[in-house]
């Protein structure tokens, strides 16, 4: 039996190859709930995201560059989102492809001098990232909030339905009135 935790994923961020390993149990206990306080005005930006997309679409299956543009949009605490990205990032399981001068590629755990200098400049891509792992430990937690989003694209389009009907019944009405007079 392969253990869970010790299965790689790779994923490519801008032209850089990371391979994340999930976070043990506990840990990602520990972090759901910092997740949970940060992610409520995430959630709230990434919604109209998933009510929009397709049909049975899992919500962490959306474009990641909607969805990092959504975040990056957000007004949060600074503070206690560098605190979790922190511990998104940083917290061991994380290993980046560097290639030297001459060509020659070597794996380097994510630290924070590696992650600053891979990310200055370009700090979306580093909420890629986030988003990866994110999607790598706490997906149950999107599967079911996929649930609500396809209630909440439903409820809009009764919504939408039911505002736009006036104008179906308001056109008829004043085109009959109309060609009585």
């Amino acid at each position: 039996m392969q253990m869970k935790q010790f299965q790689t994923t790779k994923e490519t961020v801008g032209d850089m190859d990371f391979y994340i390993t999930p976070f043990p149990a506990l840990k990602a206990a520990n972090i759901s709930a910092e997740l949970a306080s940060v992610l409520t005005p995430v959630i709230g930006a990434l919604a109209p995201l998933a009510v929009n997309s397709k049909d049975g679409a899992d919500l962490m299956d959306m474009d990641v560059g909607a969805a990092a543009g959504a975040i990056s949009k957000l007004s949060l605490d600074g503070d206690s989102f560098e605190k979790l990205i922190r511990k998104l990032l940083l917290g061991g399981n994380i290993a980046v492809e560097i290639s030297d001068d001459s060509g020659n590629v070597s794996q380097r755990r994510l630290d924070a001098d590696l992650l600053n200098e891979i990310f200055c400049g370009d700090v979306q891509d580093m909420f890629v990232l986030c988003f990866y792992v994110i999607r790598l430990n706490f997906r149950g937690f999107f599967r079911r909030f996929n649930v609500l989003s396809g209630k909440m694209r439903a409820l809009k389009d009764q919504m939408t339905r039911k505002n736009t009907e006036h104008l179906t019944t308001d056109s008829l009405e004043s085109s009959n009135s109309g060609a009585t007079s």
